[in-house]
């Protein structure tokens, strides 16, 4: 053996040293001795740095350790840290079912009390009194089994409670229970209140709702019949148009511009409510097509004084003396008479007309037009929107006339009628 060491080696130590120093060399050949060279452009300086292989060494077990650190880290948080979750709600689960059972171990503590005290007395009665009758001896030999039954169920509880894992406390139970108990009761004695409430509130409701509608249903109806008698002299000229009061109405209803703003939606309510709604709903309706159908029909005179020196209808030709159709109403005026629009509407023609001479026509919707003729001077444009009592031109003689007057005419679909119902409404 010493042969072999004094042979191979130059030392005990060279011996005992061999395999750190070729694992070094290993080491060395893994990572040589590195030389890199700096240049210092703005001064001119070159340095050279050398790194051994024990830093570049050192570098890369550093670099591996903190990788393997990161992992190990990754590692415990993806999967250890549900686990710590699941530990720590077990525990939060073990100390609240900890203090549940101390909380009955208080509560059965204090029935045990009163139990041994409930004993004691009875003891004593059995024991001391002298002049106990048969009767009473065996009551309270029944009282003292029953306390002593009462003793031994809660000894079987208490070894429950560190015997059983599924053991759940009773009294805190019955406790929780009694809050709930109260709690509710509470809650529905405040229900039973605020229903009640409630309850008259309603009947307030019902009340001031049956008078409104009463009211409005009076109120509608007036009016529905104010506007009715209003109408009631052109429901001839409107018959003999083909027409009703209930289409205009409806139509009167659906109609909408800029003139009298838009179209009135029908209330729609529910079947099963009291049949009163409905009759007020379509009450409303009617007096709102009534009011509309008022505002919307050419319905009035064109001029301020209001003087009639030709109807519609047959008459003696001025120009030919022949008979023939004046198909509108002339009134005397004088040249420069203000004219006026007798509903909202758009001006559809402004211009000259032949035989008729300067003209102006009006759309007031629902197919009812109209016509303004013989003037001197026109005060609106084609696309203008009127109102009632805006003047739209100014009496003259132009055209097919033989002296200053307004020829006007009321159309229906550009067909005219006897339009005397509506100037003398």
């Amino acid at each position: 053996m010493i042969h072999f060491i004094t042979r191979h080696f130059t030392s005990l130590w060279a011996l005992i040293t061999s395999p750190f120093r070729a694992i070094w060399r290993i080491i060395v050949r893994i990572f040589p001795p590195r030389e890199f060279t700096v240049m210092d452009t703005p001064r001119g300086n070159v340095y050279t740095f050398k790194q051994s292989s024990f830093w570049r060494f050192t570098k890369f077990c550093g670099k591996v350790g903190l990788i393997i650190w990161a992992s190990w880290s990754t590692y415990v948080f993806v999967y250890h840290r549900p686990l710590l979750q699941k530990r720590t709600m077990q525990l939060e689960r073990a100390r609240a079912q900890h203090a549940r059972q101390m909380t009955e171990l208080r509560v059965y503590l204090e029935k045990f009390n009163d139990l041994t005290r409930t004993l004691n007395v009875t003891d004593d009665k059995i024991l001391n009194a002298k002049k106990l009758t048969d009767a009473e001896k065996e009551n309270l030999m029944n009282a003292r089994l029953k306390t002593w039954g009462e003793l031994d169920f809660m000894r079987t509880r208490v070894s429950e409670i560190f015997t059983d894992e599924d053991y759940s406390p009773e009294y805190s139970k019955l406790s929780e229970l009694s809050a709930e108990y109260e709690l509710t009761r509470a809650e529905n004695e405040d229900l039973k209140r605020r229903n009640a409430e409630i309850i008259e509130s309603m009947q307030s409701i019902v009340t001031a709702d049956t008078e409104i509608i009463d009211t409005v249903s009076t109120l509608a109806a007036d009016k529905t019949e104010e506007l009715r008698k209003k109408l009631k002299k052109i429901n001839n000229t409107i018959a003999s148009l083909g027409l009703s009061e209930r289409a205009l109405i409806e139509g009167a209803n659906r109609y909408s511009n800029r003139a009298v703003g838009a179209a009135f939606s029908p209330l729609e309510l529910d079947k099963n409510l009291d049949p009163k709604y409905q009759k007020l709903a379509d009450d409303l309706e009617l007096w709102h097509g009534l009011a509309r159908l008022h505002t919307i029909l050419p319905l009035g005179t064109p001029v301020k004084q209001m003087r009639i020196t030709s109807n519609y209808g047959m008459r003696k030709d001025p120009f030919t003396g022949k008979q023939k159709r004046h198909r509108g109403i002339d009134f005397a005026g004088k040249i420069g008479t203000e004219l006026m629009a007798v509903a909202p509407g758009r001006v559809v023609s402004a211009g000259e007309r032949v035989g008729y001479g300067t003209t102006v026509e009006i759309d007031h919707g629902l197919g009812f037009t109209t016509l303004y003729a013989h003037l001197s001077q026109i005060t609106v444009s084609r696309g203008d929107w009127v109102k009632p009592g805006t003047v739209v031109g100014l009496g003259g003689s132009s055209g097919r006339s033989t002296g200053p007057h307004l020829h006007y005419e009321i159309k229906y679909k550009g067909n005219q009628f006897d339009p005397t119902t509506f100037v003398k409404e």
